[in-house]
Parts: C-alpha cells; sequence; structure tokens
C-alpha cells in the first residue's frame, strides 16, 4: 500500500508540521481545516462564513486527491460553541444531500486561530 502526501494550492496551507491530507491506494485522510482561505487569510465572521471557508478547502483537498463528497465516509466537527451546530449544519447538510457519512460533532475548549469550527474527513478515493 502506498502513502501519498497532497499538497494544493487551492486549499488553506499546513500551518504546522503536519500535511494538507495524506492519501493510500483507498483512503484519503484530510487533516482539519479551520476556515483559512488558500492565501492562509483567516476568515473573520459569523461560523456561517467560517463554515462555508472550510468547506471549499475541504472541496480542493478532494479533488487533489481523485475524490468528492460522495466518497466522504467519516466526518468530525469541531465547535468552539455547541450553540453555533445549527447554523454549521445548514452549510454542512448543502455537501450531503443524500446519503450523509457517519458524523461526530463536539465542543472545544479552543481552536488555532480563534476559529469557531474545524472539520477533518475521511474518504475513499
Amino acid at each position: 500500500m502506498t502513502r501519498t502526501i497532497v499538497s494544493t494550492d487551492q486549499a488553506a496551507p499546513a500551518i504546522g508540521p503536519y500535511s494538507q491530507a495524506v492519501m493510500t491506494d483507498t483512503m484519503v485522510y484530510c487533516s482539519g481545516q479551520i476556515p483559512l482561505t488558500p492565501a492562509g487569510v483567516m476568515i473573520d465572521g459569523d461560523v456561517t462564513a467560517q463554515t462555508i471557508q472550510v468547506f471549499e478547502n475541504i472541496k480542493a483537498l478532494l479533488a487533489a486527491s481523485g475524490s468528492s463528497f460522495e466518497k466522504v465516509v467519516k466526518v468530525t466537527v469541531f465547535l468552539a460553541d455547541m450553540g453555533d451546530f445549527a447554523a454549521m449544519n445548514a452549510v454542512y447538510s448543502q455537501h450531503f444531500t443524500s446519503n450523509p457519512p457517519a458524523r461526530s460533532t463536539v465542543q472545544v475548549a479552543r481552536l488555532p486561530r480563534d476559529a469557531k469550527v474545524e472539520i477533518e474527513i475521511t474518504a475513499l478515493r
């Protein structure tokens, strides 16, 4: 089984010693995405605006890996405030309209760069 590092300038750059994503022969593992633009600029605004940017990053990583939202099998959502769940979920549901993946959502004490949301995914290739 091969292990390939995925890197694209169409998604937020890694802000530490990790890869944007790693793919094997059959799977794609995307690092947690926060609302950074591909230029590394943090999106200001509410959780809706931040979640939109997070999904743009995920879409770019999936494309660079030869995958898509239809092949996502597991999502983990980290929220700074569980009170933002409904707003995050409204954006989330636009990307998984049928046969949604398994998901966990947790509230955390703090996220990198004080983001309101971070999302990581695992997908088939």
